[in-house]
């Protein structure tokens, strides 16, 4: 599997479909798009300290649209949290679940051709790598675990049966910073979900479940360690320090001449220049951001990051219908934050912009239902379209289209243009019925020249009356002729 990957294939046309019917971006996001466009661009800068553009140019490419889509998320999910967070997790599950039993498969060489799914003996599934592979688990396996600790166990069959393929999936990628992640992030959501209950008997519930779930995953675990193959595997990679990383520029050491090497380089030295110069990649998201992003994309990732968490975690325990996700992403977020991005790079892994795009996503609807609550869904009553039509000097306009419409009905006989609806009012009487409404109406109204404060419904009643004396009729029209004027101009036999 190359970059760009099958997930790009698939996301593009989505985005280019959801910019044709109407995608809008929301201010609250302006965050998440500056810093990242910022991270982006210091990428982008690093090219000036290459002689070798065409692997750098992909990869970049690729760093580029990953963060667009978080950008593209996030505005998605603003416009209807509770659908779309659903739909996305549902999503998220099933894909879980199927990559999962892939690896499983594999692993036992089960599936034709079942080491394209694996990697030095361990489960990758679909991935390039296991410890790609492991890591994007952990979100689905929070999802689940959730539901089954807000359930009663027997509604959460199907909770369960996804839960352990994944979790078996996980146990055979052997990816420690995997493992990590996953026990750290299903107590974390575990923890969030009892303190976000009110009620004692869900709380001993929870406990309940955790203690057993606990204890039977240790039997099952117990049981799959007796496979020799995985038992072998399982003992080699249980250590915390492995050769590579503590021996002559192993992982550690790397790291540390990278931190020397990116105070004299404030351009960054490029994708893949540090593995060129010490033979192994950063395997650091921090040292990464300055490497490979410059001063640049390393500070502004620095301040994405902390802005993420500040922002997302006051949403943690609003009564939303889409808190659980917000808690899982949240606790996955953290998970990746703490443990993982200080071993492995990931700023191409494709579920962490994901992670972003819904975390922000979360914030900017948040924000809306606030502003919804402060000020209603309509904070003012605009200005009645006749007088906007006024300012705009289309009224003449609109009455030749009314009264054409009104020939032609007069001279068909009342049938009207073929294929029009004769019922259908003109945007003249649109206009005009708005201003009787908006006359009835006993609303503040707020003024549209120059003061802009609002006037109180007497004085709106009283400039109107005023208005209406003030009116005299003309030479032509009779001072017995008191009918209200209609919107569609009449012709006379």
């Amino acid at each position: 599997i190359f970059e760009p990957a099958p997930y790009e294939l698939l996301l593009v046309p989505t985005i280019v479909v959801w910019a044709v019917f109407g995608l809008r971006f929301n201010l609250y996001t302006l965050p998440l798009t500056v810093l990242l466009l910022a991270y982006v661009a210091g990428g982008w800068l690093s090219f000036t300290q290459l002689d070798d553009f065409s692997k750098p140019f992909i990869y970049m490419a690729t760093t580029s649209f990953l963060a667009a889509s978080s950008v593209f998320f996030a505005a998605v999910i603003i416009e209807d949290p509770a659908k779309r967070l659903r739909i996305i997790r549902n999503a998220y599950v099933v894909s879980a679940v199927i990559a999962g039993l892939i690896g499983v498969l594999a692993y036992f060489e089960v599936l034709p051709g079942s080491d394209l799914f694996k990697r030095y003996d361990r489960a990758m599934g679909p991935f390039q790598d296991p410890n790609v592979f492991a890591p994007f688990l952990a979100l689905p396996l929070c999802f689940l675990a959730r539901d089954i600790l807000t359930k009663r166990i027997r509604d959460s069959f199907w909770e369960i049966v996804g839960f352990l393929i994944i979790l078996f999936a996980t146990l055979l990628a052997f990816s420690r910073a995997g493992w990590g992640l996953a026990v750290f992030a299903v107590l974390v959501t575990a923890f969030l979900a009892f303190a976000g209950s009110t009620s004692k008997l869900v709380r001993f519930r929870m406990v309940a479940y955790l203690v057993g779930g606990s204890v039977a995953i240790a039997m099952l675990l117990a049981v799959a360690i007796n496979i020799p193959a995985v038992r072998d595997l399982y003992v080699q990679r249980a250590h915390v320090v492995q050769d590579y990383d503590e021996g002559r520029l192993g992982r550690f050491e790397r790291q540390q001449i990278g931190f020397f090497l990116i105070q004299e380089r404030p351009f960054g030295l490029g994708p893949f220049q540090l593995g060129k110069l010490l033979g192994e990649d950063e395997h650091n998201m921090w040292l990464k951001g300055f490497t490979v992003y410059g001063w640049l994309g390393g500070f502004s990732y620095l301040i994405l990051v902390v802005w993420t968490l500040a922002a997302s975690a006051p949403l943690l325990f609003k009564p939303r219908p889409w808190t659980p996700v917000v808690q899982c992403a949240f606790a996955v977020y953290l998970g990746h934050v703490v443990l993982m991005h200080n071993v492995i790079d990931n700023d191409h892994w494709r579920h962490l912009f994901l992670i972003y795009g819904i975390l922000w996503g979360a914030v900017g609807a948040e924000r809306m239902e606030r502003r919804k609550q402060r000020l209603g869904p309509f904070p003012w009553r605009p200005a009645p379209p006749s007088d906007a039509l006024r300012q705009r000097g289309a009224i003449p306009i609109v009455r030749a289209v009314g009264a054409w419409r009104s020939l032609v009905a007069h001279l068909t006989g009342g049938q009207g243009v073929a294929g029009s609806n004769p019922v259908a009012p003109t945007i003249l009487e649109a206009s005009e019925s708005s201003d009787v409404q908006a006359a009835r109406t006993p609303s503040p109204v707020r003024s549209h020249e120059g003061g802009g404060g609002a006037v109180s419904p007497g004085r709106a009643e009283g400039a109107r009356a005023g208005r209406a004396t003030r009116r005299r009729p003309s030479r032509r029209q009779g001072i017995g002729d008191t009918a209200p004027r209609s919107g569609r101009a009449r012709i006379l036999p």
